[in-house]
């Protein structure tokens, strides 16, 4: 009756969360152990959560992956602008339409020089003046104009300049297409995937404990109901001797066989087996809440187990025996250590890598207006550029080199845990072995004990019945029936609590992830 109390206490401390919303209609009639697991399991909030965590470290396995492939991002931009622009200083740029006088000026002092020189000849002037084709081109030399020809050449090429060096840049146009493929990055890349599909794994293992942790309490919680439905039924039958010996008592008080004290003995033993009916009758709806939070039912639903009505709790079959490699090897905690271990061996390849250096291939696309190909037009051009680029680290305070450090100590830390998670799960293993056998001979104890408790009591109820026994003496045997059929009903459940704890200390639990796994 204590584990029926502490499991009323439990049930009502949780008897303030709110019921989860599973629908009655569709329970089956009797509920079985495996329709209980399955219920937990598609209801626990806390494998939901594992499952998300599962699927985020798929993406993350997925964004690492993404590493390996090369990087193209386009760019487009508008932009305007206000003000002149100027290529080159003005100051050094000479102005040609200007110069169009001084040039007309030192050809006027050519000629002018030149026909003096004709003219203090007499006979170069006679000469001319006698030959009137030669006066004719001496005049025409005099009479040349080159102000207005130069002047016109020089400001198209003072424009011409002007517009060179003050490009319309005020509407700009800038298109790119960018890619980057990395070569060797120090081999970050490899360790950063590596680290992702063991964390991926790790979620995956972390999912698998908590599953087999739900199934646990699930059984712990079923067998309970079905313990207490037991001694519920034990409390009935031992109530209904008792009220039956007493009516057999004040009967026998009456013919003078038997006397008051016997009769009052009688109904004190019978009213503590009304009281402990009573108490197992709460005992088992307090354990079926238990239950019913555990699969996610309303706490106030009204199940019935498919083991409830069972005279005696069955044997659970035995384990295929394992070697201890063989059960540290399918241990979820162990897997989880040695993924940890192995992340963080690949963390420190990570930490190593920034002291190598990084080789990229890239290559760029441009398209641009105004067009720099072509003297700044208003225009769209393009242009292409590709490289290596190489990034060699020299000096960065041993930041590196302390990170290789650490993630190197973090990895032996792991090493350890996981060495002495091995020792543990052996002993782990050992003592719920040897559970098991004290559970078998306890059962095995207890039903030797049944068959020798049902006989007194037969023995002791005829010899009462016929006034050759005592009142106290017939108490006894009920007592003893009464002992012997409460332990016969724990030792059972024991041995079932035994088995649900050595079937997950062995790791021959599977979860649904697993088993969908295994099909594929």
């Amino acid at each position: 009756m204590k584990r029926m109390i502490r499991v009323a206490g439990i049930v009502l401390a949780l008897a303030g969360f709110p019921a989860q919303g599973q629908e009655t209609e569709a329970l089956p009639s009797a509920l079985s152990l495996d329709d209980c697991r399955q219920m937990a399991i598609s209801s626990n909030k806390k494998l939901d959560q594992q499952r998300a965590k599962l699927e985020m470290a798929g993406y993350d396995r997925k964004i690492a992956a993404a590493n390996y492939f090369p990087k193209i991002s386009a760019i487009g931009t508008y932009q305007h602008t206000w003000g002149d622009f100027s290529l080159v200083d003005e100051s050094n740029i000479p102005q040609f339409g200007q110069e169009a006088a001084n040039l007309q000026s030192a050809y006027n002092e050519r000629i002018d020089a030149l026909t003096q020189l004709v003219s203090s000849n007499p006979v170069i002037a006679a000469a001319i003046a006698s030959d009137p084709k030669i006066a004719d081109l001496v005049n025409t030399l005099t009479a040349v104009e080159t102000n207005s020809a130069i002047a016109g050449v020089g400001q198209r090429v003072d424009q011409a300049i002007d517009e060179t060096i003050h490009p319309d840049i005020s509407d700009i146009y800038l298109g790119a297409i960018s890619v980057q493929q990395p070569l060797f990055v120090g081999g970050k890349i490899i360790a950063s995937n590596k680290m992702a599909k063991y964390a991926e794994e790790l979620a995956r293992y972390e999912y698998d404990g908590d599953y087999d942790a739900i199934l646990i309490d699930v059984d712990q919680a079923y067998w309970q109901v079905v313990s207490v439905a037991n001694k519920k039924k034990l409390a009935e039958s031992y109530s209904d001797l008792l009220h039956k010996m007493k009516n057999n008592v004040e009967i026998s008080v009456k013919e003078g066989v038997a006397t008051e004290a016997d009769a009052l003995t009688v109904k004190v033993k019978c009213n503590e087996a009304d009281m402990t009916l009573t108490k197992a009758t709460n005992g088992l709806v307090l354990a079926k809440m238990l239950l019913c939070k555990q699969i996610g039912l309303p706490l106030d639903t009204d199940i019935r187990l498919v083991d409830e009505g069972l005279e005696m709790v069955p044997i659970p079959e035995d384990e295929p025996d394992k070697n201890m490699e063989e059960i540290v090897a399918a241990r979820s905690e162990t897997k989880r250590l040695d993924l940890a271990r192995k992340i963080y061996h690949e963390k420190t390849n990570v930490a190593r890598a920034d002291m190598l250096p990084t080789v990229a291939l890239t290559g760029n696309y441009l398209v641009m207006n105004p067009n720099m190909n072509h003297g700044f037009q208003n225009e769209f051009g393009q242009h292409w550029a590709a490289g290596v680029m190489v990034s060699v680290p020299l000096f960065h305070g041993t930041e590196a080199l302390q990170k290789t450090r650490k993630a190197k100590a973090e990895e032996r830390i792991y090493q350890n845990k996981y060495d002495d998670a091995c020792e543990l799960i052996e002993m782990q293993v050992t003592q719920l072995r040897q559970q098991r056998k004290e559970a078998m001979q306890r059962l095995e104890m207890a039903n030797s004990d049944l068959a020798s408790a049902d006989e007194n009591l037969r023995i002791a109820t005829i010899g009462q019945e016929a006034g050759v026994v005592d009142v106290n003496t017939a108490l006894g045997a009920q007592t003893a029936w009464l002992k012997a059929h409460s332990e016969c009903i724990d030792a059972g459940i024991e041995l079932q609590l035994n088995n649900s704890r050595l079937k997950a200390a062995l790791g021959n639990y599977k979860s649904d992830i697993e088993l969908a796994d295994n099909k594929e």
